[in-house]
C-alpha cells in the first residue's frame, strides 16, 4: 500500500513539474536564453530540495556513503538526460517562430506516453523484465492513444 501511495505522490508532483514548465514559459519573453535561464531556475530549486532531504536523512543518522561508484555514474547520466529534457521541454513550451504553439494537453501526454513506451520496450528487451498479455494491451492502447493525440492536435 505504502508503494501506491508513493506512486500517486509521485505523479502528482510529476504532473506539477509538467504543467508549472508550461505555465512558466507563458511567462516568459521570446529570447534564446530564457528556456535555458527557466531550466537553471528549475534545476537549483531541484538541487536545494535534495540538500534538504539529504540533510533530513543524515540527521536520522542514515548512511549517505553506501552507493557504489556505478550508481552514482548512472545517476549522473540520468541527471544528464533530464537536464536536456528540461531545457527542451521549456523551448516546446515557449513555441516556435512561425509555428502554432502546442497545447499542454497533447504535449505533455505525448511525452508521457513516449516515456513509457520506450521504458517498457527497454525493460522488455534490455533488462529482460516480462509483461503478461493483459499489460501487452496496455501498451498498445497506450501507443493508439499517442497516436490519436498526435494526427488530431491542431
Amino acid at each position: 500500500m505504502k508503494s501506491l501511495l508513493f506512486v500517486l505522490l509521485i505523479t502528482l508532483c510529476y504532473s506539477g513539474y509538467n504543467l508549472l514548465i508550461k505555465v512558466s514559459m507563458s511567462h516568459s519573453g521570446s529570447t534564446v536564453i530564457s528556456p535555458i535561464l527557466a531550466t537553471v531556475c528549475l534545476q537549483i530549486s531541484a538541487l536545494l530540495v535534495s540538500i534538504a532531504y539529504l540533510l533530513t536523512a543524515v540527521r536520522a543518522s542514515v548512511s549517505v556513503s553506501d552507493l557504489p561508484f556505478g550508481a552514482y555514474a548512472w545517476a549522473i547520466g540520468a541527471g544528464i538526460c533530464i537536464g536536456i529534457a528540461e531545457i527542451l521541454y521549456f523551448y516546446l513550451f515557449r513555441g516556435f517562430e512561425g509555428e502554432t504553439l502546442i497545447q499542454a494537453s497533447t504535449a505533455i501526454p505525448m511525452v508521457i506516453g513516449g516515456t513509457i513506451l520506450i521504458t517498457i520496450l527497454v525493460s522488455v528487451f534490455l533488462f529482460r523484465e516480462s509483461l503478461s498479455n493483459i499489460q501487452w494491451l496496455g501498451v498498445a492502447l497506450a501507443f493508439a492513444g499517442m497516436a490519436i493525440l498526435a494526427f488530431n492536435s491542431n
